[in-house]
């Protein structure tokens, strides 16, 4: 059993969301309501689904196919704003009017005026970003990665502890700038992504940072963590087991 919160929300749970929700296409913005519905469709986080009459009617393409799907008969719909085609964008559910919008078929989503990124933040996820003096010690196939006693901890429900160590606590000798970014709906986007070089063997995309994370997560600025899953940590003295799932 994990040793850190699981998520419990159940699939098909619904519920309004108090957010005004906006997204783009095109340069513009296509949909704007507040009265877009959270959708579990699996436990870590919802969906949107949105009613499609807040969507621009001059960007909706109706493709004349209608699916038979678990939560009802849908029309699929294709986008078209600002020169740009998105074909197979996502479906109307004929017995409720909400739409359902592939993420990536949009431009841009916001929350109020802050833009969310990869899928819509759980509102039953706390990430908490806390600053510590528990002693961190990092290290992969015997080879010392980092090292420091002044970490912050970032606890986020359903993942294990993220340790972000200051850059003078990590020996980049052994790391080699990667081009890889990713993206978080609580964290933002990443600004920089290392491969370890350890025992002949280069191992891919083990440690990340923000630079300008979200105000909520400001603490990690500029610092660097490890995944869990792939090095050996130690804490206060302790080797910590590795989890088996990885986020960043």
């Amino acid at each position: 059993m994990p040793d850190y919160p699981q998520l419990i929300t159940p699939v098909d749970h619904q519920e309004p969301v108090p957010r005004r929700i906006r997204a783009m296409l095109g340069g513009r913005v296509v949909l704007d309501t507040t009265r877009a519905v959270y959708v579990w469709e699996f436990p870590p986080y919802p969906h949107f689904y949105i009613p499609a009459v807040d969507i621009d009617p001059d960007v909706l393409v109706d493709e004349d196919h209608v699916e038979h799907l678990r939560r009802g008969a849908a029309r699929r719909i294709g986008l078209r704003a600002g020169g740009v085609d998105r074909p197979a964008a996502g479906r109307v559910y004929t017995g409720t009017g909400l739409a359902r919008l592939d993420w990536d078929a949009l431009d841009a989503w916001f929350e109020e005026d802050e833009e969310i990124f990869v899928h819509p933040r759980n509102p039953y996820t706390r990430v908490d970003a806390i600053r510590s003096t528990r002693h961190v010690h990092v290290e992969l196939d015997g080879l010392v990665l980092a090292e420091s006693a002044s970490p912050v901890l970032v606890f986020e429900t359903g993942l294990p502890t993220r340790y972000y160590l200051s850059r003078t606590a990590v020996d980049f000798t052994h790391l080699r700038s990667s081009a890889t970014v990713t993206a978080c709906p609580y964290k933002g986007r990443t600004t920089g992504y290392w491969s370890v070089e350890a025992g002949g063997t280069t191992h891919a995309d083990l440690a990340w940072s923000y630079d300008f994370p979200t105000r909520e997560l400001q603490p990690i600025a500029g610092l660097i963590s490890f995944y869990n899953e792939k090095v050996d940590i130690v804490l206060d003295g302790v080797p910590l087991d590795r989890p088996v799932t990885h986020f960043s």
